[in-house]
């Protein structure tokens, strides 16, 4: 194959394999949206409208939500999950306390550098900007991590654009009548359901310099 064809072709297969660049430090993420989202941002949990910081991470598949007291029981002949949320509002600084009940929506494991963690995942709504999202975020005691929520790339292929580079490029603000994103079942939930499924979790280390 000439130099120039085998150059071209391989330049244009490392395009495809690490997705479109849209702008210096900023990765495509869903073609129909032109929103631009930081790699962290302040996001609502709603119903409640708790404001928490929210870690955007390519690296983990699955988004996570800090979660307490997790049990898993039956009801109506399904799983469901138990769980508290302790979060504190970042704008207000007050602490929402609360005890959910929740479907299993599947199970995951996920393996990190604290070796192998099994998780449930629930489906929740976050607020991003003016848009509600329904999301699955796995549960677990995010305590000793910066970030309460960390958001990965099933959450981000719904807003737009990521930024690696800035933070904080949105505001949320949405009320019961701001549009929903549902969440849409993919081909391999339901296979995801019966089995375990493995996701390697990105790092949490790092803080963003302005807030």
């Amino acid at each position: 194959m000439p130099k120039g064809i085998r150059s071209h072709l391989s330049a244009s297969l490392l395009a495809l394999g690490l997705g479109l660049m849209s702008a210096p430090g900023t990765l495509l993420a869903d073609e129909t949206s032109d929103q631009v989202v930081g790699w962290v941002e302040k996001v609502t949990v709603e119903p409640w409208g708790v404001e928490v910081k929210a870690k955007l991470d390519s690296g983990a598949l699955t988004s996570s939500l800090d979660a307490r007291d997790i049990k898993l029981f039956e009801k109506d002949d399904q799983e469901w999950v138990r769980f508290r949320l302790r979060l504190d509002d970042v704008g207000s600084e007050e602490t929402l306390s609360v005890n959910l009940e929740r479907p299993l929506y599947r199970d995951l494991t996920v393996r990190g550098a604290g070796g192998r963690d099994e998780r449930p995942v629930v489906l929740l709504e976050v607020c991003v900007g003016d848009t509600r999202y329904e999301e699955q975020f796995s549960l677990r005691d995010r305590e000793e991590m910066h970030y309460p929520m960390l958001l990965g790339r099933r959450t981000i292929g719904h807003l737009g654009l990521l930024s690696v580079k800035e933070t904080f490029l949105t505001e949320a603000s949405c009320d019961e009548d701001s549009p929903l994103i549902a969440n849409v079942a993919e081909e391999n939930d339901d296979k995801d359901r019966k089995k375990v499924r493995k996701e390697i979790e990105g790092d949490d280390d790092s803080e963003p310099d302005d807030d």
